[in-house]
């Protein structure tokens, strides 16, 4: 499987409501519950009306588009990561799956990525 990186810094950001939200920036995810609102985005893009935030993630996409029935990608990653002590925050679109990892388990989560046959681009 071939996994894409990006030479972004992501955050994790709850908010009160879409006002401060840079819906037009390259990567923004939104999670909307009974709960709560979450947007996940670039640090740099972070909505300054954020509850709470979580700086210091960084992001890899799973290239190519996923069929609907394909079952256990996200979870071999997940496995891959759990295995060697690496925390993760996913998030799905229509398309594709995003792993996002701490800054400080970035490059061990890459190693440990490639050798269980990942490629890593980007």
């Amino acid at each position: 499987m071939v996994l894409r990186r990006f030479a972004v810094q992501m955050s994790v950001c709850k908010v009160p409501d879409l006002s401060q939200v840079d819906l037009e920036d390259t990567f923004c995810f939104l999670g909307k519950t009974d709960e709560e609102l979450s947007v996940v985005c670039r640090t740099e893009r972070a909505p300054a009306n954020a509850t709470q935030r979580d700086d210091g993630w960084r992001i890899l996409r799973i290239e190519g588009q996923l069929d609907f029935s394909l079952i256990g990608i996200l979870a071999e990653i997940a496995d891959i990561l759990a295995q060697n002590e690496i925390g993760i925050f996913a998030v799905s679109t229509y398309n594709t799956d995003y792993i996002l990892t701490k800054q400080q388990h970035y490059q061990k989560a890459l190693c440990c990525l490639r050798e269980a046959g990942h490629q890593i681009e980007g």
